[in-house]
């Protein structure tokens, strides 16, 4: 292993009795997080359930009385006296690890928790009409029943349709339809003003339409978006591929697995991911959808790897290990669904012994704790600890600069296993907030096209190896030393994480002329945080933002003159 890949050595660290606490934190994970994030489960389920028993019509009807109120609350509210406008969600409640202190200062809520219901599936125009708050689960469950499903459906069935869009989302069908926000036909937002529009992609608020990802929610209120339907089979034939070599060796079999070096796009599988469990050692997984007649001929292995006992499926694939490359056929919605149990392999951590099959049989039913519940359970201190001893991290890569960025996360931060999963970042007619390399489209790299370069997914998350070890580790330096190698890279970051970026280096990482146009234009400003102070770690007072924003403005003004 060269230099650059060496893991850095460092002093032993002192333990604290915040290390206890986290080391035992099973308990309340089992005998409080646990039963309850079942009942909430089934409680869901019964919502989703009667919202289903409901026609699209009626449902369609309440979701027009329900923007009304928002229209009027907005409307109602007045800048000199309010504070900024949020969502009246809990800050506990969000999927994401973003610190969301802005909450606990004076703001103005506005309550979108009706908005939880699919209000239309058409199966001619091929587009599903939902709101914001409908999770990949539900969406899953009344698709796939139907040979359809998103174009994208992120794994983890908590994740909602307004944070994958206002936020980030990917899953393994990325490198074709890009990352989860472009596959949305139209959004419906509710303005500062309390006006109600309809964006698309060549409509009068196409500005407003592209800069709307990784917006966070400060352009605008998301109330519904129709987003692109594909047609699916019942099974994924999934093929596991055994890859071994230095880490530069891994990162070129994972691009093999699914962007031929021909441009032959009949071998473009519709799923793919991969898993690098050690700096030499992965697995690349390419699925294909497949009829159940298929799947059940004679001689093929179906696995339900959704049954509650099933081993988790990151230790499931890594058995390719030692078998070799093997085949198997997983029902669809299953294969969706694959790393929810295990929280990809941060349910590892939380409850060491989850994974053995005595608890698996046992208890494996009451998995996953809902993320939201294990927040809420944890204080100040331990909120800190995992900031600094734990990482939860993507980084957004150019598809030819993953070696280097799997050699960078090995010596800087020694986190394994590491998640690989491809998506096409397009060249949009306008500049979005991320965007592909200028004249990516010239250089012919293995997986680009010319409407769009291939990116990956690097996902970062686990406890760094020194943690691990008992060693030393300044998980703030980590990640400020990860954001400075992506600008330098051309990479991005997802603002669900801890981010450590001044304002300076955060718009160095994103482009802001569209975004800052449409705060202006549509009336955000004053009235919405900024995306940088929304993402900033640390507390936030109204004050500061304010300030912050209208000295921004000031100076951005002066330039125009």
């Amino acid at each position: 292993m060269s230099d650059l890949q060496a893991p850095l050595v460092r002093p032993k660290r002192k333990k604290t009795w915040v290390d206890y606490f986290v080391k035992f934190r099973w308990i309340i994970v089992i005998f409080v997080v646990l039963p309850i994030s079942a009942t909430l489960y089934f409680l869901i389920y019964l919502g989703d359930m009667w919202s289903e028993s409901k026609s699209y019509e009626k449902r369609r009807k309440e979701h027009d009385q329900n923007v009304a109120k928002v229209v009027k609350r907005l409307k109602d509210r007045d800048a000199a006296k309010d504070g900024l406008v949020c969502t009246a969600r809990k800050p506990w409640i969000a999927v994401g690890m973003r610190n969301v202190d802005y909450k606990r200062a004076r703001h103005f809520e506005v309550d979108l928790g009706e908005f939880r219901n699919i209000l239309e599936i058409n199966k001619e125009k091929m587009i599903a009409r939902v709101e914001p708050l409908v999770n990949m689960g539900q969406i899953s469950r009344a698709t796939v029943p139907m040979n359809l499903s998103l174009a994208v459906v992120a794994e983890l069935d908590d994740l909602t349709v307004g944070g994958l869009i206002n936020g980030y989302g990917i899953e393994g069908s990325s490198h074709l339809y890009g990352l989860f926000a472009d596959t949305v036909e139209a959004y419906e937002i509710v303005l500062a003003g309390g006006g109600l529009v309809r964006a698309t992609r060549d409509n009068e608020y196409s500005d407003l339409f592209y800069a709307i990802p990784w917006s966070q929610g400060t352009l605008g209120l998301l109330v519904a978006a129709e987003i692109k339907l594909i047609p699916v089979k019942e099974y994924m034939r999934l093929t596991y591929i055994p890859v071994k070599g230095d880490l530069q060796t891994l990162a070129q079999g994972y691009m093999d697995s699914f962007a031929p070096k021909d441009g032959d796009t009949s071998k473009i599988p519709d799923f793919v991911e991969g898993m690098v469990y050690n700096p030499t050692e992965g697995v690349m997984m390419v699925g294909t959808y497949a009829s159940k007649e298929e799947a059940k001929k004679k001689g093929n292995k179906i696995n339900n790897v959704g049954w509650w006992f099933k081993p988790w499926f990151y230790q499931h694939a890594q058995t390719a290990l030692k078998r070799g490359q093997f085949v198997e056929y997983i029902p669809t919605r299953e294969y969706y669904h694959r790393h929810t149990r295990c929280l990809y392999w941060e349910g590892k951590l939380i409850l060491p012994f989850g994974d053995q099959f005595w608890f698996r049989f046992l208890f494996g039913w009451l998995m996953p704790p809902k993320v939201s519940l294990l927040k809420a359970t944890q204080g100040e201190a331990i909120r800190n600890y995992y900031h600094d001893m734990h990482v939860i991290q993507d980084m957004l890569v150019p598809l030819y600069k993953v070696g280097d960025a799997l050699e960078w996360v090995h010596r800087e931060m020694e986190v394994y296993p590491i998640w690989l999963c491809p998506h096409k970042l397009y060249k949009a007619p306008i500049k979005q907030q991320i965007y592909p390399e200028p004249g990516f489209e010239y250089e012919k790299r293995q997986g680009d096209t010319e409407d769009a370069q291939m990116y990956t997914d690097v996902g970062v998350y686990y406890a760094p190896g020194p943690v691990l070890r008992g060693e030393e580790f300044d998980g703030s330096e980590a990640v400020r030393r990860m954001e400075k190698w992506l600008i330098e890279n051309h990479g991005f970051q997802p603002q669900y994480a801890v981010s450590e970026l001044d304002e300076k280096s955060f718009w160095r990482m994103f482009d802001g002329d569209l975004y800052e146009h449409c705060r202006k234009k549509y009336r955000a400003v004053g009235t919405f945080m900024s995306v940088y102070y929304k993402s900033k770690k640390g507390r936030k007072t109204e004050k500061e933002v304010r300030e912050a924003e209208q000295a921004h403005l000031e100076t951005a003004y002066a330039e125009a003159d």
